[in-house]
């Protein structure tokens, strides 16, 4: 990105503010940069960023090229921006800039940026007896989702969609920013986005300054602590920015269409980015990041973001057959039922909310039962609507799972795992509700399924686990580290066979020459062949060839799916192999931290929405071959800080015990 495009030469004074920031209860943190400049004729702010760790990141701008942050005012009915009204501009020796606006002959409003001290300060006043007649005040932050999914995680979001101060403004990969009010602590804010337009808008609503009264706002950097009871914090100082790069609360949007459809979000979900889907296929992956995140600033909590996102999918996207839709218009996918149910216990578990439990329960069983009547043969484990079988699934079609460009189907390995977690969370909800006939039976629904899951999918010909076994009987193979290490994380291989597991798929990684672990795994370490894979796809990793050789690398045909390695570093050390482990978990996190892509590291480079560029996913040799640009799923690889140690484990898999 050419930065010097981005920054209206002609307009801005020559004050940008580079601030040293040290946080009182972390002494040994850096001074976070925050990079400020302000427009020396109007009331406006057209420079913006941040780099918490006190990097070089601050100089992209987070905000959009021509645009800036400035005040919204109204007056006799209509609402005019800031800029447009008579300024005088004071400067205090660089380190102070006031913008006193002539609202009318008798009102002023005085709006006073004041950097130092730990944080950005910006005073709002009003002077004259004519500012009783400000009808409305906003102050507005335009960012750029193209630089960085900026978005917010507020204490409260409201029912209408509306946020409350305080709130933490997350800027993945720049860091976050707490911001707060004074006197009136819980102001009002919106979070609006266009994913066509590529546009996201926070608009904070500011009461009008009387004369003698002033409005406070403070940006201070926000330093996740280390989780309580982590042995090994030699990770956690690089990895703590990056860990809310997996929090993507949504922005209200709906603009965007698919094959002539249009979807969208209300605000306030977790979401895949800002201005994309909160898909139930993923719910459980950013709800156990929830879990697992230490204590945040001003009572603000990520649990909360849980049960809006669950209780949303619950009202939203349940068919009549108890089925939820997976995304957009969707459906036919199993991890989309097991998925919110993982996330509920996830929720339960951090709030101990047996009231909202007891509310929801019936719906969760709602959607169980749905998974249960799946089981079409009655022999534990859950059928796929999807037969599986070679050369069906054809474009518009998609797959039977969040993997949905895989032919996946009838008996599919990742989705009985998540359904086998999703059962024995909910016995465990069922128990904690005192509910004991409910809690046998889901109970014994996840033990008939262990009971039949390696059985099935166990291939003694590669030593490791099929992905699918499709309707005609065909055993479907990928060579797929994520199936096994997900059945191992979660208790259905037992230890020692996970051991003999994970060792002969080493090997198959050194046979087929992959090196760059700072890219993580690939999903498969075999081609995947044209009828397994969605045909009728133009795009990286559809193949044409039949051994499917000429996809191979991209996106999901063995591409580089950045959240599988967590699971599996986690089973790596599951399994004691604590030096493989390390070795994969080192040179990622090494590469979280190192830049901003595509600068030699990050996972995300902004939201991007185009076929083949994202960098959620990347071939071998480090390209980018997504689509969605910032995905947070992509960030849960950070769990395996964590997981990596029992205790952790046994926090986050208590029900699987």
């Amino acid at each position: 990105m050419n930065i010097h495009r981005r920054l209206l030469p002609r307009l801005l004074c020559n004050c940008a503010v580079l601030l040293g920031i040290s946080h009182q209860a972390h002494a040994a943190d850096p001074a976070a940069v925050l990079r400020l400049e302000t427009d020396p004729a109007h009331a406006r702010i057209p420079v913006l960023s941040w780099d918490t760790e006190g990097g070089d990141r601050a100089k992209m701008n987070l905000l959009r090229a021509g645009t800036t942050v400035g005040l919204r005012i109204k007056m006799n009915g209509q609402w005019r921006g800031g800029e447009t009204f008579a300024t005088q501009v004071e400067k205090n020796g660089g380190a102070e800039t006031r913008y006193r606006l002539a609202l009318a002959p008798d009102a002023q409003l005085t709006w006073r940026l004041q950097p130092g001290a730990g944080r950005l300060t910006m005073r709002f006043d009003g002077q004259g007896a004519g500012m009783s007649r400000v009808e409305g005040l906003e102050f507005e932050f335009p960012f750029d989702p193209r630089v960085a999914a900026t978005t917010l995680i507020p204490k409260v979001w409201d029912d209408e969609g509306t946020l409350h101060l305080p709130a933490i403004i997350s800027a993945p990969d720049f860091g976050q920013m707490l911001l707060r009010a004074t006197p009136q602590a819980d102001l009002k804010g919106r979070l609006t986005g266009s994913r066509t337009n590529h546009t996201v808008d926070f608009t904070l609503e500011l009461p009008v300054p009387q004369p003698g009264a002033t409005i406070t706002l403070s940006l201070e950097p926000v330093y996740l602590s280390a989780p309580t009871g982590l042995q090994d914090q030699s990770l956690w100082r690089a990895a703590r920015r990056g860990w809310f790069n997996a929090i993507e609360p949504s922005a209200q949007w709906g603009d965007w269409g698919y094959g002539g459809r249009v979807f969208g979000v209300p605000a306030g979900l977790l979401a895949t980015n800002v201005i994309s889907d909160s898909t139930s296929v993923a719910i459980y992956s950013r709800a156990d990041q929830a879990l697992l995140t230490p204590p945040l600033p001003a009572d603000i909590s990520v649990a909360n973001l849980i049960r809006r996102t669950v209780d949303w999918s619950l009202d939203h996207r349940v068919k009549p057959t108890g089925e939820v839709i997976a995304y957009w218009d969707y459906a036919d996918m199993l991890d989309a039922n097991a998925s919110p149910l993982i996330a509920a216990w996830d929720y339960v578990e951090a709030t101990g909310d047996r009231a909202w439990l007891a509310r929801r329960i019936e719906r969760l069983e709602f959607i169980a039962q749905y998974l249960v009547k799946r089981d079409v043969d009655n022999d534990g484990l859950v059928e796929s609507t999807h037969s599986g079988n070679y050369g069906t699934l054809i474009e518009p079609m998609r797959g039977d799972s969040t993997y949905d460009t895989i032919n996946g189907g009838h008996k599919n390995a990742y989705c009985n795992a998540l359904i086998y977690r999703a059962f024995r969370c909910l016995a465990d909800l069922e128990r904690q509700l005192q509910r004991p006939e409910r809690q046998q039976q889901y109970t014994e629904r996840a033990d008939r399924l262990k009971a039949v899951y390696v059985k099935t999918f166990f291939n003694p010909s590669t030593g490791w686990l099929a992905w699918w076994k499709s309707e005609d009987g065909e055993v479907h193979d990928l060579a797929s580290p994520m199936i096994s290490s997900l059945a191992i994380c979660y208790g259905l291989v037992e230890p020692s066979q996970g051991r003999q597991i994970l060792d002969r798929l080493w090997k198959k990684i050194e046979a087929v020459g992959f090196k760059r672990f700072d890219l993580g795994v690939p999903l498969t370490l075999v081609p995947i062949r044209r009828g397994d894979y969605l045909m009728g796809l133009e795009g990286p990793g559809a193949p044409k060839k039949e051994d499917g050789s000429d996809g191979f690398g991209q996106y999901l045909n063995g591409g580089c799916c950045v959240d599988d390695a967590g699971f599996f570093i986690t089973a790596l050390h599951i399994a004691g192999e604590h030096a493989r482990g390390d070795r994969i978990l080192r040179a990622m996190v090494e590469r979280q931290e190192r830049g901003v892509f595509p600068n030699g590291g990050g996972f995300q480079n902004g939201v991007l929405n185009e076929g083949g560029r994202g960098a959620e996913f990347y071939t071998w040799d480090g390209q980018p071959t997504g689509y969605e640009g910032h995905h947070s799923c992509s960030f849960s690889f950070l769990q395996a800080i964590l997981l990596r140690e029992p205790a952790f484990r046994a926090r986050l898999y208590r029900p699987l015990q």
